[in-house]
């Protein structure tokens, strides 16, 4: 089975909403998160609408309306999104008003909107889709999820789908999770994020969305060919190896096949070892890529990586600012995306040239 990429739009803590692919790097000065770079939200959604919006709900309309208005002629039969954790501003203050309130004549909207599929909901009242509508919240195997429910459609009766990926930072959400060591407790330049030995990594957030087809058109940018999602408790290097040659094989493919790897590293000390080991056995001949450095870790941020891989495939260049290592390979026929989390969840996800 392939999908066909047959549009994309990101919103990320780069300058991406416009389009372009990494032009204009970001340097995030001396920072322990990075928020997004957002676009003019009016332009995308009702502005009557926007004042009762959160945060994440204006990300969802305005990625996937960009992600639409490249094919006006093409209605997705599936709205179908991985977050993996969904609206949490609206849940926090949701959870503050329970406590405030006493348990009692609780404003609802609040409650409303915190469900895990508001996203995916309001960006089908918004366009009038009426067909499948589903949001994957699995970790950080969301989008991964997300992805493979949209190759059941496909390989059915549907012709496009709209596929996404998507979560917010929140304050409250960056002290929780720093209390077990999860993000960097000292600033960092994003750019620096690899250097050095440090525990924990840069809190991020960003919107991807692409529109998916069992068909290629003129404008197809990549194919994404496989997705392969594993839980691996104290996995090793080992273990992680042999499932990505189970999954290759049966693709008929091998790791001297793959032209840029891409990894998820994301510069703490504590789980990019995994990462190091895996790149000894990649061949010296391919390309390496990194790019948490420009969107910071969040659980759908495999997104941002297939934004990458199809630009990279579409263009045939990849840009200094994700290149780790530069191999000898000259075209890109075939990306891997390899993306690990709390050494444990692992997702390939493989594309190849349009």
């Amino acid at each position: 089975m392939q999908a066909y990429i047959n549009s994309v739009s990101l919103i990320s803590p780069q300058l991406t909403h416009d389009g372009s692919f990494l032009t204009h790097p970001l340097v995030n000065e001396l920072a322990c998160v990075m928020n997004c770079v957002e676009p003019v939200y009016k332009e995308y959604i009702n502005p009557v609408a926007l004042r009762r919006m959160s945060h994440v709900v204006k990300l969802g309309l305005a990625a996937s309306a960009i992600c639409m208005r490249q094919l006006p002629d093409v209605r997705p039969e599936a709205v179908i999104i991985g977050s993996g954790l969904a609206c949490l501003s609206d849940l926090e203050k949701f959870t503050r008003l329970v406590e405030e309130y006493k348990e009692e004549t609780l404003p609802p909207i609040p409650f409303i909107n915190s469900a895990h599929n508001t996203v995916a909901a309001q960006i089908a009242m918004q366009h009038k889709l009426t067909g499948y509508n589903i949001t994957y919240c699995h970790h950080f195997l969301s989008f991964e999820s997300a992805l493979r429910d949209a190759f059941m459609c496909l390989s059915e009766d549907m012709q496009n789908v709209l596929v996404g990926g998507i979560d917010e930072r929140t304050s409250d959400n960056f002290h929780i999770y720093n209390i077990a060591g999860f993000w960097r407790k000292e600033p960092v330049n994003n750019l620096d994020l690899f250097k050095g030995s440090y525990p924990g990594t840069l809190n991020g957030e960003g919107a991807a969305f692409f529109i998916l087809s069992n068909e290629k058109s003129d404008g197809s940018l990549a194919c994404v060919t496989g997705v392969h999602t594993l839980l691996l408790p104290n996995s090793t290097i080992e273990d992680v190896n042999q499932e990505l040659e189970v999954f290759l094989k049966k693709h008929s493919l091998s790791k001297e096949d793959i032209d840029l790897f891409i990894l998820g590293r994301n510069g703490s000390n504590v789980y990019d070892s995994l990462y190091g080991q895996f790149e000894e056995e990649i061949p010296q001949s391919a390309h390496i890529a990194y790019y948490k450095h420009l969107c910071g870790e969040y659980m759908t941020s495999s997104s941002f990586a297939m934004w990458v891989a199809s630009n990279v495939l579409s263009s045939q260049s990849l840009p200094d600012i994700l290149t780790f290592r530069r191999g000898s390979r000259q075209d890109f026929h075939r990306v891997l995306i390899y993306n690990q989390a709390l050494g444990k969840e692992h997702a390939f996800i493989l594309l190849e040239r349009a």
